[in-house]
């Protein structure tokens, strides 16, 4: 098998594996029928998945350490394990506190185990000019997961329970990721990936290599900052809308039961990530961002005139982009800014703001029902921090060669 047949495989198997892990957005149907079947209020149904999300974001940051020193192998095995094992005990799971910790903790963390390994991998078995591209794809897997694991998932509960239905799923799991994990290696020490094809009489494409600055380097430069807040403040934004459009559609447009706002959120978020790394190959990570964050940020000014259905569907569709955006770009940069060599735990780092901007969003939105009754404040609160994100993407610049040395020398 030659070396390219190699990369192409891996990145494959990298998409099919976050399809499995992307487990976590069909949480909404187990959320439905916990309540609906087995009587649980609102906030126990939903406890599972909060903890899954904390667990899967610290996770994410302790795998990716991990898989720097010892490789994506034994941490993708052990993050895949865990997730189909949580799923199966959740089977048995018949209290909230058991399903906090089967799901919750033991999936949650499997799922952050397995995420945080994928993209390194990926992408150093490919030209530093296609690491937009390889992110956008093996983001997407776990974007387009919720098309077919959240109707399977409502299939499986209809015709045999809840109980059944994580183990069933739990099963599957251990029999499609595992194996696909124990495929995905880093290349050999003396490995180069081959350059791309230009067209004749052009000049190859060159690309200038940045020094692997390692966690503590990373912390001493402007840079990093100014990322983790522009994408702790887009991805509330994106977040806010995400986890809430049923209820927007509902109050908004008066539509109680468009539920396939959640498919056209996962196509479209999805199809963001593949192509804004595409983009970003060809245009650059930050100038991908700045668009993105003006085509967010004036959805989000305009959201609370959309009362039509196709109004929605437009809306939902252009929020979904621009929230897909984030998940290809900013891993994207990091290895941009600081390297291959530790990027697991330099993004693991960086993606503390997701989780933050998760708390952001459902902030925003409580403080706009409490005050207005309705979403527009909350509208209004992402519009502003998307214009502050915009800001920052125009002093944001790669870290330059001098800075890194002079922290690389400490």
């Amino acid at each position: 098998m030659s070396k390219f047949d190699k990369a192409t495989r891996i990145l494959a198997a990298g998409f099919s594996i976050n399809l499995c892990l992307g487990i976590l957005y069909a949480w909404s149907v187990f959320n439905k029928a916990l309540v609906s079947q087995w009587g649980w209020d609102a906030a126990d149904a939903t406890s599972p998945y909060a903890i899954a999300t904390l667990a899967f974001s610290a996770c994410l940051l302790i795998a990716g350490t991990l898989q720097d020193k010892i490789g994506p192998t034994k941490v993708l095995l052990v993050g895949t394990t865990l997730t189909g094992l949580g799923l199966i005990a959740s089977g048995f799971a018949e209290s909230v506190t058991l399903l906090n910790i089967t799901f919750g903790v033991m999936a949650g963390a499997g799922i952050g185990f397995g995420y945080a390994c994928l993209s390194p991998s990926a992408m150093k078995w490919f030209h530093p000019t296609k690491k937009g591209m390889v992110n956008g794809l093996i983001a997407a897997g776990f974007g387009l997961a919720p098309l077919f694991l959240a109707p399977l998932t409502s299939f499986l509960i209809e015709l045999v329970g809840i109980s059944q239905s994580f183990l069933i799923l739990g099963v599957g799991v251990l029999m499609i990721a595992v194996p696909l994990a124990a495929t995905i290696s880093n290349p050999p020490a003396d490995y180069t990936p081959a350059a791309p094809v230009v067209k004749a009489g052009q000049a190859p494409v060159e690309i200038k290599l940045s020094e692997n600055l390692n966690w503590q380097g990373m912390l001493q430069t402007p840079q990093f900052y100014a990322m983790w807040i522009m994408y702790a403040f887009a991805a509330a934004a994106g977040l806010m809308l995400i986890g809430n459009i049923l209820n927007i559609a509902s109050a908004q447009a008066n539509l109680p039961n468009a539920v396939y706002l959640a498919s056209v959120l996962a196509i479209f978020n999805s199809g963001g990530r593949i192509a804004a790394g595409m983009l970003a190959d060809k245009i650059g990570g930050v100038k991908t961002l700045m668009l993105a964050f003006i085509l967010q940020g004036v959805n989000m000014l305009m959201f609370s005139s959309f009362d039509t259905e196709v109004a929605l569907i437009v809306g939902s569709a252009v929020a979904a982009v621009g929230y897909g955006t984030l998940l290809a770009v900013f891993p994207t940069l990091t290895a941009e800014f600081y390297g291959l060599k530790n990027y697991g735990s330099n993004y693991g780092i960086l993606y503390t703001s997701w989780g933050i901007g998760g708390a952001i969003g459902a902030a925003v939105v409580g403080y706009s029902m409490a005050n207005g009754g309705n979403y527009d404040m909350a509208y209004m609160i992402s519009a502003v921090m998307l214009g502050i994100a915009l800001l920052l993407s125009f002093v944001t610049k790669p870290v330059s060669a001098q800075k890194a040395k002079a922290l690389l020398a400490k």
